[in-house]
């Protein structure tokens, strides 16, 4: 089958929005509710095994808090959770998130191809629109065909739960598509929907074991600035483009 669409995940893989905008959101959402709590960067990277920000929470404090007590801990959770989000939002909407090399070409290069687009993600619609519409413009929302983000699935990554929901509303075949993702959960999501994906790494995930993604590349490229390619099929070529994952695709879909 031919590649039809591309599924793009958010956090790390479009922005390094882990350590610039998450992180800080959450260290901010701490002190403003009056908490003690302070997540360094080597924390962080610790907490990203888990994904969604309030299972991120609620492993902290089963892991570092035993002790800590509130009568009604998933409501409070779901209280720092909306602050960090707000926290987030507004510094992305102060352009501190710029987006990760390549980015906007390959998906600009996309939509003039006619490939459909799509987002599989474990942040909120929010925190995704504001991403989106603060790096690329408002516009550019339509161009993803379908959103797959937050709570609109009952497991998140690396459960293959967002991608089938993705597949389901493009109504598409898994072989139809390519992952582009940045984490090995990511890539396990992806892989357990029957999706093959393209890896960019960065700071958090570099070190994670992504053997079954297509390639492995610390970014996407651009014309002056060409990926370091990490593992996979050597290649000639020097950022991602559109005839480069017609081609992966091609020999491994």
């Amino acid at each position: 089958m031919d590649l039809e669409a591309l599924i793009f995940d958010v956090d790390g893989t479009l922005a390094n929005t882990e350590k610039d905008g998450h992180l800080q959101a959450f260290n901010m959402a701490f002190e403003q509710m009056g908490l003690d709590w302070f997540w360094s960067n080597e924390m962080y990277h610790y907490l990203l095994s888990v994904t969604g920000g309030k299972e991120r929470i609620k492993f902290y404090l089963d892991s570092y808090k035993e002790d800590f007590y509130h009568d009604n801990l998933d409501s409070f959770i779901s209280e720092i959770h909306k602050q960090k989000t707000s926290n987030y939002l507004e510094l992305i909407s102060n352009g501190l998130v710029p987006l990760r090399v390549g980015v906007k070409r390959l998906i600009d290069e996309a939509m003039s191809q006619k490939l459909r687009l799509a987002i599989a993600t474990t942040t909120t619609p929010a925190n995704v629109d504001a991403l989106i519409t603060s790096t690329l413009g408002h516009e550019y929302m339509s161009s993803f065909e379908v959103i797959g983000a937050g709570d609109v699935v009952p497991k998140k990554k690396p459960a293959a739960d967002i991608y089938n929901y993705v597949l389901d509303k493009m109504n598409l075949e898994p072989c139809q598509t390519l992952a582009i993702e940045d984490s090995r959960n990511g890539l396990l999501s992806a892989s357990s929907a029957g999706i093959e994906s393209v890896l960019t790494v960065n700071e958090y995930t570099n070190e994670d074991n992504l053997d079954k993604a297509l390639v492995v590349l610390d970014h996407l490229g651009d014309k002056d600035n060409k990926f370091s390619l990490i593992s996979g099929d050597a290649t000639k070529r020097t950022l991602v483009d559109i005839e480069y994952l017609r081609e992966l695709h091609a020999k491994n879909c």
